[in-house]
């Protein structure tokens, strides 16, 4: 039979940080969805998507 969780277990759980951390500055990486617009041949725009993992060591280079 399987064992039961109390409700101080599942408080426990949910307060820990989820992620990998960053080994410079030793916070947690946040995962996010960078957009960027470039411009074609055709003088058009397309859309590069890119995922990227956002700590406090790369954050101004990102969201600048």
């Amino acid at each position: 039979m399987a064992k039961k969780t109390d409700f101080a277990e599942k408080a426990k759980k949910s307060l820990q940080e989820r992620g990998v951390k960053c080994p410079k500055c030793g916070t947690i990486k946040v995962p996010i969805l960078s957009v960027t617009s470039v411009r074609s041949a055709h003088n058009s725009y397309r859309f590069n998507r890119q995922h990227v993992q956002v700590c406090k060591c790369n954050e101004k280079e990102i969201y600048a």
